[in-house]
């Protein structure tokens, strides 16, 4: 053999080497960037993207916004509410008297104006706990548990101390006090928390459920009812026998409701020379989830203050709720002594 056809099959030989190597390296550097075909380990991004839903909700956002909750009045002096469509979640509390007070949680929308605003309970405390230290606008509470309040885990924004209050000419004391958000959150730059797991879970309705048209609940002088609406795919909420208007039109309800029956007790702290309820949401119990049309028995676990509440199906897995703003009721509980 010659050496030029030597040199020549030296030459393949060497280039087919070379080639070999660059791939066996390129291979090695996608490997240890992507990980295993079928296994490519997801960019901060796009895992970013996946998880960015609110926790309130179940719905895209764009960002954890700060929480802003509100004590809202809710006798019929105080209807139709203002700002609470914008609301993520919407809890109905007992309060003196046998009525209920809202207790309303903002994160994902803020509209301009809230209202109208009233004062705070010692239920709030504990309820308040579960969102880290969120921004809280209530009008005050009585003497010895204003105090207790603003030492509580929140941003105080009582309206004693704050701005961004205003008294509406269009009704009367005490019925007539709104907020203006911008200037809340402005009073609370800083210092308010980002929206946080509550324990809620979102997605596709489990099987089972019963089917229901609507579900009524009450308190001795507050009456609610939740009726299915298919066109407009939500409950329609209807309090003291007639539909619950929202100020900027429409009737208020929301995807899913809740009515979680719990043991409501009196408070420590008189409110015109009477204890009023307690809604203790400490502990363990049962639950009515109403979604897409059907009724679903659960329990409801909440160990700690610091947590948020599990909602569990017989089978032991948690109850998926409808993406969309969700209603609260604290329903009155076995081992109940107010009501």
């Amino acid at each position: 053999m010659s050496p030029v056809h030597v040199s020549r099959r030296t030459l393949i030989a060497g280039v087919s080497s070379a080639v070999a190597l660059i791939v066996l390296v390129g291979g090695y550097f996608l490997l240890a960037r992507h990980g295993p075909a079928g296994h490519r380990k997801p960019s901060p991004s796009s895992s970013a993207a996946r998880h960015r839903t609110s926790p309130f909700t179940g719905e895209p956002i764009k960002a954890l916004g700060p929480e802003l909750i509100f004590k809202i009045d809710n006798v019929e002096q105080a209807r139709p509410p203002t700002g609470l469509t914008d609301a993520d979640l919407v809890y109905l509390l007992p309060v003196e008297g046998g009525l209920s007070r809202i207790f309303a949680v903002f994160s994902s929308h803020f509209p301009p104006v809230v209202g109208p605003v009233r004062s705070a309970r010692e239920e709030d405390i504990e309820l308040l706990r579960q969102f880290g230290r969120p921004a809280f606008a209530f009008s005050g509470a009585q003497p010895r548990l204003l105090r207790v309040v603003e030492h509580s885990r929140i941003v105080d924004l009582y309206d004693g101390i704050v701005g961004g209050y205003f008294r509406s000419s269009t009704r009367i004391a005490p019925y007539n006090l709104y907020a203006r958000t911008r200037v809340l959150l402005a009073e609370a730059k800083g210092r308010e928390s980002k929206a946080r797991d509550i324990g809620f879970r979102f997605g596709p309705a489990p099987a089972g459920g019963t089917p229901t048209t609507s579900f009524s609940t009450s308190y001795s002088a507050a009456s609610f009812r939740f009726a299915w609406s298919a066109p407009q795919h939500r409950w329609l909420a209807w309090m003291d026998g007639k539909p619950a208007d929202a100020a900027q039109g429409g009737q208020l309800g929301g995807p899913t409701v809740v009515i979680q029956y719990v043991r409501v007790a009196t408070s420590g702290f008189l409110e015109l020379g009477i204890r009023p309820p307690y809604a203790n949401t400490i502990g363990s119990g049962t639950a009515v989830v109403l979604r897409d049309g059907r009724a679903y028995r659960v329990r409801w676990s909440r160990p700690d203050a610091g947590e948020g509440t599990a909602f569990i199906l017989p089978d032991g897995r948690r109850m998926p709720f409808a993406r969309g703003q969700v209603w609260v009721v604290f329903a009155i509980g076995p081992g109940s002594t107010a009501r």
